[in-house]
């Protein structure tokens, strides 16, 4: 009987449970219960195998008989390593470098086995199948969700962006956190960021909101205990931290914060408390930090010299949470911290070390699991492997931390919170809606693909049409309600187009703004694109010229936001954002 059937399944080395598949005759990663009786971790029900095993295996793991697998505290078990290579493989099996020699087999060498990785965000970026292992339901168990009522979209599509918000609380629950700072708090979101996946998923942008910026809460539905919705009336000039705990309001709150202070539509959630920072810490075998200087800090307990450190545990949580020891010791600069500890976790979940290692992506997949709180939407392992599949292609180097840019508030004579900085905020949030890297690598490598947008950037290099020439008429699609009269106003009042008038509502919805027109029309098309701020892929020209005094048709789709504002993204991060690159280790200063 081994430590599972004996109630004792944390002594279980994973690195115990490599296997072999009897059907490919190859290595797999197996956490076996043996017998009927060894329960489900989550359930009653007898759990399946991932493969069939041999016959007499299967006899032996029939109700009342053990299984005849070898426990990992027996004498007979197997070690703590991948098990030697079965006949016909390795240097005794009459195979030198994996060539078949006279005397050997005809078998395959060995392959690795299951990749199951760990930690919120880093856990997103390293993905791996879970499916079809013994350890799937009780990791389903581990996790809880939230039904945040609709605030976020629900899933995700597979040529769309993908917006996830990850919610770090303050929530002092677990061993030892008690004696941190308030210890009566709900959970704010104390540390928060809107993570960006390209549509094509080679990059992501991970957008830091501070947890004292003023903004304006939403009224949201929420949940209650009973069963029962409570909505949460708005308010407005509140520092953002309170979106989430304070009046009793959940993560779906925050989602709908966000949302309408970013303008970026939030598909999912994920949150997590203190815990979550000590126990994927230590899962990993620490994260490497770099101090610029020593620090001994009071308040968060964090004592180290300078140099590079690696930390785990207790260690862990007190560098993320310092704030008096780097920079002006405001919580800007505790955010930068963060950055660079979350970029040195997803270099080191995503390295060899860890990816090699059984045990360590066990305990990864254990913890992140323990950690995480999510919508329905993502609640359950099956959900979160497949949004791990999307995003497990995504290279370090192409994740970029940045802070939305904000001033210090000028209605505040002591500097305690901060407002939005537009001059910044605006473009950047507006580089992140049109889907457009901030990573210069990536910027870099798509020069190939620059080619072919060329050729549609083509479209609007030319002649301009005087605004007195420019015929058009305007149909609304999708944006705001009365788009088409107020952008009609606009075209004749502030740019002299006349000739100009309104169509209405369009027959259908677009998500996209359009411009139609003849190729005789051409000069006019790009006179309006001048100046309705229209990018390349809105001009929609036709084949056959058009006969004169004909009108083009521009349709206002969803992404219109007004007239006079520009629909085309910065292709630059603005002057002086802040950034960080998840795959350069930076030292805190």
């Amino acid at each position: 009987m081994d430590a599972h059937s004996r109630g004792r399944a944390d002594e279980a080395d994973p690195a115990d449970q490599w296997v072999i598949d009897p059907r490919t005759g190859d290595y797999e990663l197996r956490l076996d219960r043996s017998a009927a009786q060894q329960p489900s971790l989550t359930s009653p029900r007898r759990a399946r195998a991932p493969f069939s095993a041999p016959r007499a295996a299967q006899r032996s793991a029939r109700p009342g008989r053990s299984a005849a697998v070898p426990s990992a505290t027996s004498p007979t078990a197997a070690s703590p390593a991948v098990p030697k290579p079965r006949r016909g493989e390795g240097s005794g099996s009459g195979r030198r470098g994996g060539r078949k020699t006279a005397g050997g087999g005809g078998g395959r060498g060995p392959r690795k086995g299951l990749v199951i990785v760990g930690g919120s965000l880093a856990f997103l970026l390293v993905g791996g199948s879970l499916a079809g292992y013994l350890y799937y339901d009780h990791l389903n168990g581990n996790i809880q969700t939230t039904d945040t009522l609709g605030a976020g979209r629900n899933g995700f599509q597979k040529d769309q962006p993908i917006n996830l918000l990850i919610i770090g609380t303050d929530k002092r629950t677990g061993d030892g956190n008690q004696g941190y700072g308030d210890s009566d708090s709900p959970g704010h979101a104390d540390t928060t960021f809107l993570f960006h996946v390209s549509k094509d998923r080679t990059n992501a942008t991970a957008l830091s909101i501070p947890r004292d910026l003023i903004t304006n809460i939403p009224s949201c539905p929420t949940r209650q205990s009973d069963g029962s919705t409570k909505t949460i009336p708005a308010e407005r000039g509140v520092r953002f931290n309170t979106s989430l705990g304070q009046e009793g309001r959940d993560p779906g709150c925050t989602m709908r914060t966000v949302q309408e202070l970013t303008g970026i539509p939030v598909d999912h959630f994920l949150m997590a408390d203190f815990n979550a920072v000590k126990t994927l810490s230590t899962a990993v075998g620490g994260v490497p930090v770099c101090l610029d200087k020593a620090v001994k800090d009071r308040d968060s307990k964090l004592d180290l010299s300078a140099g590079e450190h690696r930390l785990d545990g207790e260690q862990a949580l007190a560098f993320v949470r310092t704030r008096h020891s780097f920079g002006n010791e405001s919580d800007l600069d505790r955010i930068k911290t963060q950055q660079q500890f979350l970029s040195s976790m997803i270099r080191e979940m995503k390295s060899k070390d860890t990816l090699s290692s059984p045990k360590k992506l066990l305990a990864l997949a254990e913890a992140a699991t323990k950690a995480l709180k999510v919508d329905k939407g993502m609640g359950s392992i099956s959900q979160l492997t497949a949004l791990a599949g999307e995003l497990k292609g995504i290279n370090p180097k192409n994740v970029t931390f940045t802070t939305l840019p904000v001033l210090d508030n000028p209605a505040e004579r002591v500097k305690a919170t901060v407002v939005v900085n537009p001059g910044q905020a605006d473009p950047l949030l507006q580089m992140i809606r049109g889907d457009v890297s901030l990573t210069a690598v990536e910027q870099k490598e798509k020069a190939a693909a620059a080619d072919a947008k060329n050729k549609q950037d083509a479209l609007l290099q030319g002649n301009r049409a005087p605004a007195a020439d420019v015929r058009v008429n305007v149909a609304n699609g999708g944006g705001p309600q009365g788009s088409a009269s107020t952008t009609l106003a606009w075209l004749q009042n502030s740019k002299g187009v006349q000739k100009s008038s309104n169509l209405g509502n369009a027959p259908a919805k677009l998500e996209r703004t359009t411009l139609e027109y003849a190729p005789n029309q051409a000069d006019q098309a790009r006179a309006l694109a001048d100046m309705m701020g229209l990018p390349a892929a809105a001009l929609k020209p036709g084949t056959a010229d058009a006969p004169p005094k004909t009108p083009m048709k521009l349709t206002l789709g969803a992404d219109f936001k007004g007239a006079g504002v520009s629909l085309t993204a910065p292709q630059q991060t603005p002057e002086g954002v802040q950034r960080v690159e998840a795959d350069k280790a930076v030292c805190a200063r």
